[in-house]
């Protein structure tokens, strides 16, 4: 008696961890959806003035790479090949971004790629800074 309440016990418990594990993996599926649909929210978003798209994007593709072995595996290897482009992705899903020396050093990096050095404003800005925040000699 004690044999066939014990293996009952057994294959309830097993179908309870299928069912849980079913249970997650629609759970990760639908917060990929979810992502994916931030992500497409944020695209659309972009043409608009301001940053209102830029946020939207980085959110959804958090989401993504919390949920799905394959987008992280996927963003590590884009990480791996082009570190130059993703790093300013992974500095703003870190637990603690630092958005205004993000924003700055993209700011920088973006006007030296685009314009001439005559019209760069923020490098200007930035000599200005350091010559006037600059500790003097006593």
């Amino acid at each position: 008696m004690s044999y066939t309440l014990t293996s009952s016990l057994r294959g309830y418990r097993t179908s309870d961890a299928h069912a849980r594990d079913l249970a997650g993996k629609l759970m990760r599926m639908g917060l990929v959806a979810i992502g994916l649909l931030i992500i497409l929210l944020g695209v659309l978003i972009s043409p608009l003035p301001g940053p209102g798209g830029l946020p939207l994007v980085v959110l959804g593709l958090m989401i993504i790479l919390r949920n799905s072995f394959k987008a992280r595996r996927q963003f590590v290897r884009m990480q791996r090949r082009h570190p130059k482009w993703v790093s300013p992705l992974r500095k703003l899903m870190s637990r603690d971004p630092e958005f205004l020396k993000l924003f700055w050093s993209t700011l920088l990096r973006m006007e030296r790629l685009i314009l001439p050095r005559s019209y760069r404003f923020a490098a200007r800005v930035r000599s200005g800074v350091r010559r006037t925040w600059a500790p003097r000699p006593v």
